[in-house]
């Protein structure tokens, strides 16, 4: 005698990801990570539906519908993994990005079909993101990768082709008109702050602040600058990486550094390989340590001196290269010794955008700053009013 069917599902583990599933009607439904609260009240929730539903209208239900909400998200999680990489292979910012937009998604509408995502789903995760607290402009950006997660989705046809218009017919949220908060712009770092803050750095520190101040490099591009980014056959040293913002797109980069800025490199180059970074928060965590022991009024123990015997506490190994987060961290630090406002080394870039622009227009800057269009340049730049003034003047 054949053993009679289990109508109820289990909850089981997938045998290559720590995700959970349930074989439904013919089919393994994705459930979320394993383990997981969320996971076991989806599969709570699909139990119930099945409770309340004969096995004839599940069936036919899983016959006609397409992949779930989430079956999606976990397909496009493994294109993503593989796509938005550097050329090195280590995976880009924009693969988090993703994660926390879907994450939004998976969680309201996991169990959904994907085909009946439309844009009053979409609304509601906007709704959620509202909720969070993201400010205006991430909330459009990040409803802008949920349509790009659909319209992959659809080239794999996965959803009708049809759901993107429908998704893109959802209109961004608008200055003062949603209760998103709005973030302040960013403008130049206050000349006076800066100043300041130099002498309470380390010197790999310093230098870094001052090359982005004199040369307008990004904070990404000090950080992982390298001798083999510098061309210094010229006159003019030639800032011109292989890898940068707009690599992936074909696009080339070569930007002439002021003779001030290479007087900062140029001692730093002493000693580097080829593609060893420039500034490394090992040489600025030594440079803080001899600082504090040539401050040092009390004697030093023996235990100290004597430097034979193996440490049995474990110590953290400080990186070879400085993450965007202790970059900043490194700056705001140094502005609150200095007790001034903090400014952050993004604001660098403007600066020296605004005072290029101010001295020699705004075609000048857009080169210096790297830029294919000049209406990228004006985010930088700022117009001062002190032009406009000169201008009125001389109108009559």
């Amino acid at each position: 005698m054949p053993r009679p069917k289990n109508v109820v599902p289990t909850y089981s583990k997938h045998p290559r990801n720590n995700t959970a599933r349930a074989w439904i009607a013919g089919r393994w439904v994705s459930l979320g990570r394993y383990n997981s609260p969320e996971s076991r009240a989806e599969f709570a929730r699909l139990c119930a539906e099945l409770a309340a539903t004969s096995d004839a209208a599940t069936s036919a239900r899983s016959s006609t519908a397409g992949p779930t909400v989430a079956e999606v998200i976990a397909a496009f999680k493994e294109h993503a993994e593989a796509f938005y990489r550097k050329p090195d292979g280590t995976p880009t910012g924009e693969t988090k990005e993703y994660q926390q937009a879907l994450r939004i998604v998976r969680e309201l509408y996991g169990h959904t079909q994907a085909r009946e995502f439309g844009p009053v789903a979409l609304k509601t995760v906007r709704t959620a993101m509202v909720a969070k607290g993201w400010c205006r402009s991430r909330v459009n950006r990040q409803v802008g990768r949920v349509r790009r997660v659909w319209k992959w989705a659809a080239a794999e046809e996965m959803v009708p082709g049809s759901l993107v218009h429908d998704l893109a017919c959802l209109a961004g949220l608008r200055t003062g008109r949603s209760a998103a908060h709005e973030t302040e712009p960013v403008g130049p770092a206050p000349e006076a702050a800066y100043r300041a803050a130099l002498p309470h750095m380390t010197p790999t520190l310093r230098a870094m602040v001052q090359v982005q101040r004199l040369a307008g490099l990004r904070p990404c591009e000090v950080r992982l600058l390298t001798p083999a980014d510098l061309d210094t056959s010229g006159e003019l040293w030639i800032y011109a990486p292989a890898e940068h913002k707009m690599s992936h797109l074909g696009r080339t980069k070569a930007v002439p550094l002021p003779p001030s800025a290479r007087a900062v490199i140029e001692p730093w180059l002493a000693g580097r390989e080829p593609d060893q970074v420039l500034f490394s928060p090992r040489q600025a965590q030594r440079e803080r340590f001899d600082a504090m022991r040539a401050a040092r009024k009390s004697k030093v123990q023996p235990s100290q001196l004597d430097r034979s015997k193996p440490m049995t506490v474990k110590v953290r190994q400080t990186r070879e290269r400085y993450t965007r987060f202790a970059y900043g961290q490194a700056v705001r630090r140094a502005c609150e010794r200095a007790g001034v406002e903090p400014w952050t080394p993004g604001q660098l870039r403007h600066s020296f955008a605004t005072e290029v622009r101010a001295k020699h227009g705004l075609e000048a800057a857009q080169v210096l700053l790297g830029h294919k269009k000049a209406d990228v340049t004006q985010v930088y730049a700022e117009a001062t009013l002190a032009k406009g003034i000169e201008a009125a003047r001389a109108m009559g």
